[in-house]
Formats: structure tokens, C-alpha cells, sequence
């Protein structure tokens, strides 16, 4: 796939829906895919050359096999699946480091491709892949007298907006293949409006005014430092929780237009660069370093530290490496920023049956635990590693890092304790809701209500880092993919 225009001329390109076409055979399209106007202006079909294909006010896809001139093979060495981009990515800097062309793939969970003569990496299963492709899968503009097959990517044009998930959507839009044999619908769209269709969604649209001037920025750091997530498939980013949460941006409210006005154009630099700016619900009263989270090398602008109040916090002896330290702080929370948050505190029950499933779907088979214990914890106290023992003789499983919850998928953090309570069942006694890197969004509005203001939010959760003005390279000309 060729690559997007470059970010950093403030225009993202944004999946809302992908892998479309996926499952069709000879003899059955998948789901199809019906784009529908907001308005009474219709929707303008158009081919890659801009020659106008249809105009209506609704378009209706399916899709159909169609056979390649000639048969493609195709090899590939593939680490993975990864439960996130981050941990992806550093096998592929790996890989580069020894000069091979690695990428990050997301054909369904996250992996990186490498060609078939890549060298073998320490401690990584591979797999090889080799396949014969003959034939893909095309879109099949239905009409009243039949199908029309059509050939990519095609433009979408919507004078009155694009009704997509209950909400509506400006664009223009893009229907183009992936890597995988499907396809991807794309709204292309100014950073700026794309903030206004994730900052309510991500920390909500009632937060006090420094909280979203915080979040504003993060999340226009966040984008630009992320775009290049999806560049194997010719896009930016995603709109789900694998990259930030984006719908119909008409829902900010003037409070969130405000905050993003008010930070315009700025964002989170490191050495003159924008930070990999994450963050979270709520860290439970401890934040976490990166490498807590994800397979990946440190952060210098995060740190470990008890995010409440200094008489509270001095009163948090970190590093917390032991159970009984963990559990000292779930039972003193009062003086934490954000312990209002509803998982601020949390317990979670799983049987065996649950865990079985658990690990089956993980692809670790299905015997039964029969004893569970973390192995490893971070200076936070997060849980590295998890044990899980099993019967008929079965070995045991070790979850590591953001694994824990990817299998483990009821578990809001991995900042917990774990007692077995009778047979075949364990309870999780945890705090705060996902990773703990960065910003914690309950923490930033309890400190925004506190009278602090956004840039001293984000000093207190990224040390060191400087707010700064968006600046376009001056080499990153304007530019379209084909």
C-alpha cells in the first residue's frame, strides 16, 4: 500500500471501519457496506482519477472474488500476536536495527512482517508464512439492474455529512484495500476537527476547563506522534480503543471547541519532538513507568510516583514489590488525585471455568488452573507477570505485561492482589482503570478543580517535557496517496 500524506501537515486520514470484505468466497460476500447521506444533498462517488462514478443519496457495497491475471506467492517471517501496537513495535525496531524492512501489521491482533530470509531474533517466536494469492476481493457497487465491480480506492463526497454509528461525519471519505485482502473506509480530516470528535469521547465533555485544555493537547500529541500505526494499510490511525476513541465530532461541546482553541497548535515536545503521549482513566494512586506496560524501551517524561496529596504520598513507600504493598495502598486511597473514580477501586471474580475459557481463546488449551500468583511486579506495583498453574499436567501459563489483560479482559488494571477465595475461584482485589502511564484523566480533573492549571497538569504528569507549538517540517509539502 503506498503511505498516506505525512501528518504533519495537520491532515489525518482515520479508519472507520476495516477489514471490510472479510470472509467472502466464490459464492458469498460478506457483510456489505451501506454509506448514507445526513442530508438532501447526495452522496458523490468517485474514482481514483476524480471521474464521477454515481451520485445518490445512499451507496451499497458488496463485494465479490476476483481472479489475478497471474497467481501471486507471497513469504513472510511473522513475530506475534501482540496485545498492543507498542510492544510490536519494538520487535520491529529490533528487526531494523539489523538492516531488515520490518513492519507492524494489524490483520486482526497486532504482529510484525518481515521478509522470509529475516534473521532470527533472541527470545521471539516466529513463524514462517508462505501463500499463494490468486485471486482478491473487490467492491460491487449494487444498483437496481445488477452489481458493478469497481476497482480502487474510491473518493466519497458528502455536501451534508455521512450517518455513520448513530452520528454524522463530514469527510471526504476514502474506501481503499489493506494489506490483508480487505478493505478500509477513511474519513480524511483536519487534526483540528479530529480533536473535537475525541477529546469529549476520551475524558468527557462536563470536565473543567484545564482538564480539557490538558487532554486537548495530549490527544493532538498523541495523534501526531502515532500516525504512522497504520502505514503498512495506508492510513493514520484507528478510531477505537487501539488508538483514541473517535466519532461524530459535532457532539463537542463548547467547552471542549474552547479547550481545543485555547491550545491550538500545541503540544508535548521531548527534544524538540512530540511525546508518545499516553494516558489512562485513573492510575489507582500510583503511576507506572512504560516498560510496566508494554514490551518497550523507558519513557524519560514518566515516572513512578504516589499521585495524591504530599502528606498522602509520603506516606506511599515505592517501590511496592510485594503483595502486602500492594494491598497497603488499595486500603489508603483518601488522599489520592481522582479517587472519586468509579474503578478507582475495583474486585473482580473469575472461576476456573472463566480462566479456561480465558486461555483458550488465547490460544493456551484448555486445562483447568488449579493456582495463580504474580511472579513479578513493577516499582508500582503492576503486575509483570502472571502465573497461572493447571492441571493433567498441562504447563503453566505466564502471562506477561499487557498480555494479563488481554486474556484476562474483565481486569481493569493490572495494578491488583489475587487470593484464591475457595475452589476454583479468585478474586482480584485492584485499583485504577488501564495502563497508569502518563496522565491519569480522573487525576488531571480532580487537580483542574483544585485550581491547577493545564500546563502545570501535564509538568505534574510528564516531568520535563516542554508545550510547544506544532511545527510543520519544512520539507512535508502537501501530498496525496494514489
Amino acid at each position: 500500500m503506498p503511505l498516506p500524506p505525512s501528518a504533519r501537515n495537520s491532515i489525518l486520514w482515520v479508519s472507520l471501519d476495516d477489514h471490510l470484505g472479510a470472509g467472502t468466497r466464490s459464492d458469498r460476500s460478506a457483510a456489505p457496506l451501506t454509506l448514507i447521506s445526513a442530508g438532501v444533498a447526495p452522496l458523490q462517488l468517485r474514482d481514483r482519477a476524480g471521474k464521477l462514478v454515481l451520485s445518490a443519496d445512499r451507496l451499497h457495497f458488496s463485494w465479490r472474488r476476483v481472479a489475478l491475471p497471474e497467481a501471486l506467492d507471497v513469504a513472510r517471517r511473522v513475530a506475534g500476536p501482540f496485545a498492543s501496537f507498542e510492544s510490536a513495535d519494538q520487535i520491529a525496531q529490533r528487526w531494523r536495527a539489523q538492516g531488515v524492512k520490518a513492519q507492524v501489521a494489524h490483520p486482526g491482533e497486532w504482529e510484525v512482517w518481515a521478509p522470509a530470509n529475516a534473521l532470527d531474533l533472541s527470545e521471539v517466536r516466529l513463524r514462517d508464512v508462505s501463500e499463494r494469492i490468486s485471486s482478491v476481493v473487490m467492491p460491487v457497487l449494487e444498483g437496481p439492474s445488477g452489481g458493478y465491480t469497481l476497482q480502487g480506492p474510491l473518493q466519497v463526497q458528502a455536501s451534508d455529512g455521512l450517518r455513520w454509528n448513530g452520528g454524522v461525519l463530514r469527510g471526504p471519505f476514502r474506501l481503499q484495500a489493506d494489506a490483508y485482502g480487505t478493505w478500509t473506509l477513511l474519513e480524511k480530516l483536519p487534526l483540528e476537527r479530529y480533536l473535537e470528535g475525541v477529546v469529549p469521547h476520551e475524558i468527557g465533555a462536563g470536565s473543567p476547563a484545564a482538564a480539557l485544555q490538558a487532554q486537548a493537547v495530549l490527544a493532538r500529541t498523541w495523534a501526531l506522534a502515532n500516525s504512522h500505526r497504520f502505514a503498512l494499510d495506508g492510513y493514520h490511525l484507528c478510531s477505537d480503543t487501539q488508538c483514541q476513541v473517535y466519532s461524530d465530532p459535532r457532539l463537542a461541546s463548547s467547552s471542549v471547541r474552547q479547550a481545543i482553541r485555547a491550545t491550538s497548535g500545541e503540544v508535548l515536545l521531548w527534544n524538540d519532538q512530540p511525546i508518545h503521549a499516553v494516558y489512562h482513566a485513573t492510575n489507582g494512586g500510583v503511576s507506572a513507568h512504560a516498560e510496566e506496560a508494554w514490551d518497550m524501551e523507558p519513557l524519560p517524561y514518566v515516572r513512578v510516583q504516589a499521585d495524591g496529596v504530599a502528606a498522602w504520598g509520603q506516606s506511599i513507600s515505592l517501590p511496592l514489590r510485594r503483595d502486602q504493598d500492594v494491598q497497603s495502598l488499595l486500603n489508603n486511597g483518601g488522599g489520592a488525585y481522582g479517587a472519586g473514580h468509579p474503578r478507582f477501586r475495583w474486585s473482580r471474580v473469575y472461576t476456573a471455568g472463566q480462566l479456561v475459557q480465558a486461555l483458550a481463546a488465547a490460544g493456551q488449551g484448555d486445562a483447568a488452573p488449579t493456582s495463580m500468583s504474580v511472579q513479578k511486579r513493577g516499582p508500582s506495583g503492576r503486575a509483570l507477570a502472571l502465573e497461572i498453574d493447571r492441571d493433567r499436567g498441562a504447563a503453566p501459563v505466564m502471562l506477561k505485561l499487557d498480555a494479563i489483560r488481554r486474556t484476562l479482559r474483565r481486569l481493569p488494571s493490572t495494578l491488583f492482589v489475587v487470593e484464591a477465595e475457595g475452589s476454583g475461584v479468585w478474586r482480584f482485589q485492584g485499583g485504577g482503570f488501564g495502563h497508569g502511564v502518563g496522565l491519569s484523566q480522573a487525576g488531571a480533573i480532580d487537580l483542574a478543580d483544585r485550581g491547577w492549571s493545564a500546563q502545570r497538569i501535564l509538568q505534574h504528569y510528564y516531568p520535563g517535557t516542554q508545550l510547544g507549538p506544532f511545527m510543520v517540517p519544512a520539507e512535508s509539502a502537501p501530498a496525496e496517496a494514489p
